[in-house]
């Protein structure tokens, strides 16, 4: 048992309250107790088996939940494309991405571009995301690699593999199969989860939708899918006969609850009242899309219409908060109007992302409560201003960097203590990093 002791922790959640010196209680994966520090002490200090830890004043919250990541993507960070620049989003995919998932063919190479996507995570005070997986040079259990390289370094994650039509039925029906063995596999895993991947519906036929659709529902599982990211997905589905890719894919079965639809850029709002019908989930990645210059989505419209719409990074960065600071102020931007992008951000950020995790690990998360999952981040913050639930969000915008996460709490264990990695050696996990690398680089060049 754990206590810690000294801390000026967020609650979050809807009991959220900031509590000064206040204190909590870590049994086993599970937080046990909150409230003031000399309570906590007085109630379970003297029991056999605990460590108090005192934090020394240092602000205490929930850890950040990344709801859209791209963890092969570590190994594009320095990459050049060979010829002229692309110009289209439909030319960055098929130049980078799919150029590079489909050489992507080691475990190796697996291995380590996770492991960095993962460290760099919790190093920034994220405790779970939730993966979108592509490697086409290796099929056949690349989850399963992925899963090592979270439970290795000690951060919860959700994985799944894009099922596409892009690279032939051998591919594609691999993809299938990897999607339905890892779910399986995985099913009541309380720290690694699975969704059933889908790429985009422009690179799907309506065979194989219907395929992934009827796997999906015999597993029970959801879907993990990009959603008119570019305005490619509108037209391909219009041209194959439907009203526009959210009709398209509510036809065809994929828009069922919980899914997680990423990005949604490009629909109308016909389309977000039919996405909060169906109690699918859409997810904003704002410096993604601004780097491909896809546009900006109507995250103002859709909270309003009553979309849960999550918070993610995509594999642009490993930070939330990076991806929260661009979410509060792009909307404001893209409007011109100042009112906007508070309310929104705040919400995706603390209780959007929640729903969506806690939904789908069956354990309350991104909350400090009792019963609730021990996964949390210590900062080395000390607020020169007053701090309340209700300006929350201006501190870590305005205040708070990825320079102040600490301490690192996942299931109960500290994985990242006074800013260094518990589980390895970060140093030589980056140099092995580089040299594989270096070797997947030359089978590209």
């Amino acid at each position: 048992m754990l206590i810690l002791k000294g801390g000026r922790i967020v609650i979050l959640g809807e009991d959220c309250k900031v509590i000064e010196d206040g204190g909590l209680v870590i049994n086993g994966e599970t937080i046990a107790a909150v409230g003031k520090s000399d309570d906590i002490l007085a109630k379970y200090g003297n029991k056999e088996g605990v460590t108090v830890k005192d934090l020394g004043g240092r602000l205490v919250m929930p850890g950040f939940l990344n709801a859209h990541m791209h963890l092969y993507s570590s190994f594009a960070r320095g990459m050049s494309i060979a010829g002229p620049s692309p110009k289209t989003f439909t030319e960055i995919l098929e130049r980078l991405w799919w150029s590079m998932d489909k050489d992507l063919m080691t475990e190796e190479e697996l291995y380590y571009s996770a492991l960095v996507g993962a460290i760099e995570s919790l190093k920034s005070g994220t405790t779970a995301i939730i993966d979108h997986h592509a490697s086409f040079g290796m099929i056949e259990g690349s989850l399963d690699v992925l899963e090592k390289a979270l439970k290795d370094v000690g951060i919860k994650g959700s994985l799944c593999f894009e099922v596409s039509d892009r690279w032939g039925p051998k591919a594609r029906d691999a993809s299938i199969e990897e999607n339905v063995r890892f779910i399986k596999k995985n099913a009541n895993d309380p720290f690694v989860r699975a969704m059933f991947g889908l790429h985009a519906s422009f690179t799907l036929e309506d065979e194989t939708i219907r395929r992934c659709v009827g796997e999906a529902k015999d597993l029970n599982a959801a879907f993990h899918f990009h959603l008119a990211e570019g305005l490619a997905d509108v037209t391909d589905a219009r041209e194959r006969g439907y009203k526009g890719v959210v009709d398209r894919l509510y036809d065809l079965g994929v828009l069922i609850p919980g899914s997680l639809a990423i990005h949604g850029v490009h629909i109308g709002e016909p389309e977000v009242e039919l996405l909060a019908k169906c109690g699918v989930n859409v997810v904003h990645n704002p410096e993604s899309n601004m780097n491909n210059a896809v546009g900006v989505p109507n995250v103002v419209g859709m909270i309003a219409k009553g979309v849960n719409v999550g918070l993610g990074t995509d594999g642009y960065t490993p930070s939330m908060l990076e991806s929260a600071k661009v979410a509060y102020i792009i909307h404001k931007h893209e409007r011109r109007d100042p009112t906007v992008g508070w309310t929104e951000t705040a919400k995706m950020l603390f209780e959007s992302n929640a729903a969506i995790f806690s939904a789908h690990f069956s354990k309350s998360m991104g909350v400090i409560k009792e019963g609730a999952a021990a996964d949390l981040v210590v900062l080395d913050y000390y607020p020169p201003t007053p701090i309340t639930p209700q300006n929350l969000l201006g501190h870590l915008i305005f205040g708070i960097r990825d320079s102040a996460v600490n301490t690192v709490i996942v299931g109960g264990s500290e994985v990242v203590k006074d800013h260094v990695l518990v589980s390895m050696d970060e140093e030589s996990v980056m140099a092995k990093a580089k040299k594989v690398a270096e070797s997947y680089w030359k089978k590209r060049s």
